[in-house]
């Protein structure tokens, strides 16, 4: 006999604890365990935390693995490499920092993309392609896409909800909606320093 695991809601999901520090994405009702990110992603992602928790209270910016935000399609969450919260999702601070639908999208979000082949790979299909289109859905204002490998840094704008794309390299200096007065090259925020 084979054994159908049972399918959990996003409610079920938000109950569930194996004993664990593992992250899960809940994926067409089923637990997928998240891998660990690489030392360079997270790196990256701190860096930028740390310049952009310049900016804004620091209690808001959330670094690697630490904000899960619910999504619509099959995987029903997500765990940004970068998440900027907004005040109103501090309510409740000694449970774990989930944004579900029913509340405001983030400020900002961003992904940096780990190694790939070529465009068909998973890596970049699911930071350029899946998660642009959860994060529009959602509704998130800024989507960011670092990528190191194209030394390339995307930021994506919602505007009549849709995302419009601006591609930066080198010193050009990252133009942001959400963070006007940045001062940040895509080479700065590429090589994290």
């Amino acid at each position: 006999m084979t054994h159908t695991p049972v399918k959990l809601t996003f409610e079920q999901y938000l109950e569930y604890d194996d004993g664990t520090d593992n992250r899960y994405e809940l994926y067409d009702g089923e637990l997928v365990k998240v891998p660990p990110e690489s030392k360079r992603n997270i790196w990256m992602s701190l860096w930028l935390m740390y310049e952009l928790a310049q900016m804004v209270d620091r209690r808001l910016v959330f670094p690697t693995n630490c904000c899960e935000l619910q999504v619509i399609g099959k995987t029903q969450n997500r765990f940004p490499d970068l998440v900027v919260i907004r005040e109103e999702h501090l309510i409740e601070p000694e449970k774990r920092c989930t944004i579900t639908l029913n509340m405001a999208p983030p400020r900002l979000v961003v992904e940096v993309v780990s190694p790939y082949r070529n465009q068909r790979d998973d890596n970049y299909h699911r930071d350029y392609i899946e998660k642009r289109q959860q994060y529009e859905q959602r509704g998130i204002p800024e989507y960011w896409i670092v990528d190191p490998q194209a030394q390339l840094v995307t930021v994506l704008v919602l505007v009549n909800g849709r995302y419009q794309a601006t591609e930066f390299t080198g010193s050009q200096r990252i133009v942001s909606w959400t963070f006007s007065e940045l001062e940040l090259t895509a080479k700065q925020i590429l090589e994290a320093r």
